[in-house]
């Protein structure tokens, strides 16, 4: 009987691999070849000379040439461009981490009569794109604010359109938590103030970091705005690359290496805390 059992040719081996489908392989496969390939490219066509990308465009670089990086490094408006770019991304993530928590703190812990209208305010809120509100927003902060040409001037608009993704992460986490450690926390006199700041907030990490992550990204990467609002010495990173490649558009390496150094901090941020933004994910949604 149990060499019968031995000799019985198990289920399904020959139409799994690795303990998934082929298919599935494949088509992760194709979307890593699709996603990261033009990253690839614009970061080895950066070691290449012109006359290489013309000849083969499709080869790879040789002999190495490390001056089209090194011209865009010792260029003063890529760095100018840099600045700006790490100043408008780190007040927009702060903004919208701080607001964000506030704001998603009562619609989780607290009952109150119209909290479920009030969060899908911030549920709709993510139908809005900048974009369909782009020219109201350059009057107000150009005419009204005084704040055209100023990092606060697009931090605060980007902040504000981030925050019902930032809400609608943030709300499972703080519901999740037991209300145990929060009665426990009164009963040994802990204010409210004192709960929401050494205990809910420690323990909401990932999805702040996840947030955080995510606002810092999405400004980073921001042009519309940039576009309208800063001109100059203020412009970011995306319109730097636009003036770039406008200038030089005959030197297509020097481009590339301009695009790659651009790219480099947000993903540089993105994995080495993709971890915990997938964890953060995760319990958004298991909320």
């Amino acid at each position: 009987m149990s060499d019968a059992v031995a000799r019985r040719p198990k289920r399904g081996r020959g139409h799994t691999f690795g303990g998934g489908s082929p298919l599935v392989y494949l088509i992760a496969l194709i979307v890593v070849a699709i996603t990261v390939g033009p990253v690839l490219y614009g970061a080895l066509g950066g070691f290449r000379t012109n006359a290489q990308i013309a000849d083969k465009p499709s080869a790879l670089p040789d002999p190495w040439v490390f001056s089209n990086y090194k011209g865009v490094l010792t260029n003063s408006s890529f760095w100018h461009y840099a600045l700006n770019s790490t100043a408008i991304a780190a007040i927009t993530t702060v903004v919208t981490v701080i607001f964000g928590v506030m704001a998603a703190y009562p619609l989780a812990r607290y009952q109150f009569k119209g909290r479920e209208p009030m969060f899908m305010v911030f549920v709709l809120g993510l139908l809005f794109p900048a974009a369909v509100a782009i020219i109201p927003l350059f009057i107000i902060v150009t005419r009204n604010l005084s704040m055209g040409n100023t990092w606060w001037g697009v931090a605060l608009p980007q902040a504000a359109f981030a925050l019902p993704m930032t809400v609608v992460i943030l709300r499972p986490f703080l519901m999740a938590l037991p209300k145990e450690l929060e009665e426990a926390a009164m009963i040994d006199g802990t204010s409210r103030i004192g709960l929401f700041w050494r205990i809910l907030l420690p323990l909401s990490a990932p999805g702040l970091i996840t947030v955080g992550v995510l606002a810092f990204v999405g400004s980073w990467n921001a042009y519309l705005l940039p576009l309208l609002l800063l001109q100059g010495d203020m412009r970011t990173l995306p319109l730097g690359v636009a003036d770039f490649s406008t200038e030089h558009s005959a030197d297509t390496a020097g481009v590339l290496a301009f695009t790659t150094l651009s790219m480099i901090p947000a993903l540089i941020l993105f994995l080495a805390l993709q971890r915990r933004i997938v964890s953060g994910l995760q319990g958004a949604v298991k909320g």
